[in-house]
């Protein structure tokens, strides 16, 4: 079967086939009657790109790459995830750009992916999330000329975008809020310990507890449900638990309370507890749990708008997202005496 090309289109349409070509990528130099003609007519014949001819034109591809290193079947629990993709699409939907997605085991299968990409001139850019605090993926990414924007504070990197929120301004006003409602002892069940976001917060967390004069304790979890149950038994079966305990993300302090009304344990009048990351999750539980809320749909079209720009020949910069802020709900009080 006769694959359409771009003459078979310039014929039917009667016009050249460079007005073919720029009606296809929607370039300047056609009329938008005569560009609709064209596309109708491409569409009528089931022409496709030709890829290899797109890359030596040095066209775009019109696509953006995000590599995850998670299980599918995990992807859907976390709201975070969630919401981000949706703002990422928001943006980039506005701007005629599609967003790839793909599910990989660890960074060197991310690394890998983004590499092929790059070589078959599949998108345009990437986004890099899961920023470790020694990440090897970046001058790899730099060297294979792809551009890129960081999801994370990469300052220290020379030469990188990124989209950073502050995880030192933000730890240090829960733990403040709680002292101020008087919790002398509290807890922390954190995320992976490798990310750099999850240093930056247990650097904080320890810093204020030792200014504030409090007893605290940090435990490592994987982000999950099941992971935080557990970390939640142990804080709350030691010699001397804590009043209040903060939660790397909302799964997990979902999770936390549940472990508390098992044990009997009144949440607040005996446990506070207040969650990193805010979603309908934490408004629907019972009492609603304390958050330390962001817009994470806005974030994610922020990192599209500079990944765009980026791609557009922008120098790379750091730039802060916008505060968190604490929203107190239910799930804190001041510590019961006695």
């Amino acid at each position: 079967m006769h694959r359409p090309t771009i003459s078979d289109i310039a014929a039917r349409a009667g016009v050249s086939k460079a007005a073919v070509s720029y009606a296809l990528n929607g370039r300047r130099g056609v009329s938008p009657a005569t560009q609709a003609r064209v596309v109708a007519i491409a569409e009528e014949l089931g022409w496709t790109a030709n890829n290899a001819a797109r890359v030596l034109s040095g066209a775009r591809a019109g696509v953006v790459g995000l590599v995850l290193a998670r299980p599918a079947r995990t992807l859907g629990l976390e709201p975070f995830f969630m919401a981000f993709i949706s703002g990422l699409e928001q943006e980039l939907s506005s701007r005629d750009t599609a967003l790839l997605l793909q599910l990989v085991p660890d960074h060197a299968a991310g690394l890998a992916t983004c590499a092929r990409w790059q070589g078959a001139r599949q998108v345009d850019g990437a986004i890099v999330v899961d920023l470790l605090d020694h990440d090897d993926r970046i001058v790899p990414l730099q060297e294979m000329g792809l551009p890129f924007v960081v999801v994370g504070d990469a300052r220290d990197q020379p030469d990188v975008a990124c989209v950073w929120t502050d995880e030192v301004a933000g730890m240090t006003r829960i733990v403040e809020y709680l002292a101020a409602l008087g919790h002398r002892r509290v807890g922390r069940v954190a995320g992976l310990a490798q990310l750099r976001h999850t240093v930056q917060r247990t650097r904080a967390f320890h810093a204020a507890a030792e200014r504030l004069g409090l007893e605290e304790v940090v435990l490592q979890s994987d982000y999950s449900g099941e992971d935080s149950t557990r970390a939640t038994r142990r804080l709350l079966c030691g010699h001397s638990p804590p009043t209040a305990i903060v939660y790397d993300n909302d799964v997990m302090a979902v999770a936390g309370l549940s472990v508390a009304g098992e044990m009997g344990i009144e949440v607040p009048r005996q446990l506070s507890v207040v969650s990193w990351d805010d979603s309908p999750l934490s408004r629907l539980t019972h009492p609603a749990i304390t958050a330390l809320a962001h817009d994470v749909m806005a974030y994610g079209s922020h990192v599209a708008r500079r990944l765009l720009e980026v791609i557009e020949g922008a120098p790379a910069r750091a730039h802060l997202d916008s505060a968190h802020t604490l929203v107190p709900r239910g799930s804190t009080s001041p510590p019961r005496r006695g």
